[in-house]
């Protein structure tokens, strides 16, 4: 096969590529028989916010996350206890005036027994043995690219405005975000807080929404500009989730996820959640996502890839991307038993960069958190307000 090496050939390859997955997709009209039943989503019930002191706007956006990970950090998901549970999903709210609240939760008493808490932890599966370490596999061209980049650029109205690419947004922060309602922006956690307080740009949150080159022509016959421009939105609130908030130092992958409330609705097509599914129910076993790399300033960058490993709380892949993409919707098509058919889902929202060691072999992966059941509940609840509209559908 030739590879798509001009960016002309990238955008037919890329076309193609768009044209040929759904029809391959929609073959199966039915639910595949092995796909595992939805688990069971809890309920969270917030007590009332508690005032703390401004926050200091001291921390430096971070935009390549990276973290160390052994056995046992890929496997504690699985050893966890209600108390736990509850402190990491309590919440912090930022507002646009500074001030901040902390809300603490409980599960509904339906949900807090320990035969049910253990529903919503993933069992981890053994790392799978058939991967050897990817440094062995091939020269790293540059750090999160692996062997020959598999990006593609977006460019032009039929894409940029198009669903799913018109679900991606900027933060202004220097990441990219993805919207899950009307009014709301999901992104990584380490690009509005560092583990301690609160980076400098999160002070004045904005979200960027990208406008065609087609549309930034005011007058007839105008040549339009060759990058799309961006209209800047006001972030109202922020919420991060405490198990996020634990320190520099002792920040791990697991939380890496915030919700951004925009000062008001948005008029472009959003992506629904879903509680990450095992890469065995994906359709194709792939994830996607599209971001602003660092690399391609101006440009947004199309990805997917399929998924390595998975433990309770993360996704393991090589999809390539650079600094920047942090905090892109990973989605994958999930089966959706209302509609009866495969849909786009967000499953988890793209962090970093992780060296796993495991069984003596160092492992290099780009790395995604899962949304388990518990963490579908908080984010939900967040973009709704309620418990009655938080379920797996």
């Amino acid at each position: 096969m030739v590879p798509c090496q001009t960016l002309d050939l990238a955008r037919h390859c890329l076309t193609g590529l768009l044209l040929l997955l759904p029809v391959s997709l929609c073959l199966s009209v039915k639910a595949p028989s092995h796909l595992s039943q939805h688990p069971h989503v809890p309920s969270l019930v917030p007590h009332a916010p508690l005032p703390l002191s401004r926050s200091h706007f001291s921390a430096k956006a971070q935009l390549d996350l990276t973290t160390h990970c052994n056995a046992s950090c890929f496997h504690k998901g699985e050893d966890i206890d209600k108390g736990h549970i509850t402190e990491q999903l309590a919440f912090e709210t930022l507002y646009a005036d500074g001030s901040r609240t902390l809300t603490t939760v409980d599960l509904d008493k339906d949900d807090d027994d320990d035969d049910d808490i253990a529903n919503y932890i993933v069992p981890t599966p053994s790392i799978r043995k058939k991967h050897k370490a990817p440094s062995s596999l091939h020269k790293r061209m540059r750090r999160q690219i692996y062997g020959a980049d598999g990006r593609f650029n977006i460019r032009g109205d039929h894409f940029l405005l198009d669903y799913p690419f018109s679900t991606a947004v900027r933060i202004s922060t220097g990441c990219t975000g993805v919207l899950v309602s009307k009014q709301h922006v999901l992104t990584a956690a380490h690009c509005v807080h560092d583990g301690k307080d609160y980076v400098k740009g999160a002070r004045k949150l904005r979200v960027g929404f990208l406008i065609p080159p087609s549309a930034n022509s005011t007058k007839q016959g105008q040549v339009p500009l060759k990058k799309p421009l961006v209209r800047w939105v006001r972030v109202k609130r922020t919420r991060v989730p405490k198990g996020w908030i634990q320190g520099p130092q002792d920040v791990s992958m697991d939380f890496d996820y915030a919700l951004l409330e925009l000062r008001w609705p948005h008029r472009r097509p959003f992506m629904r959640l879903a509680v990450a599914p095992s890469s065995d129910d994906l359709a194709g076993k792939r994830i996607h996502f599209s971001g602003f790399d660092s690399d391609r300033p101006g440009e947004l960058v199309y990805r997917f890839c399929p998924v390595e490993d998975e433990s309770n709380d993360l996704i393991y892949q090589h999809c390539d991307a650079r600094p920047g993409a942090s905090g892109s919707g990973v989605y994958g098509r999930v089966w959706d038993d209302a509609l009866e058919r495969w849909e786009r889902k967000v499953i988890g929202i793209f962090s970093g960069h992780q060296w796993l060691e495991i069984n003596g072999e160092n492992r290099d992966y780009n790395v995604a958190v899962r949304f388990t059941p518990l963490k579908f509940a908080q984010i939900c609840y967040w973009v709704h307000g309620n418990r009655a509209d938080c379920s797996q559908d």
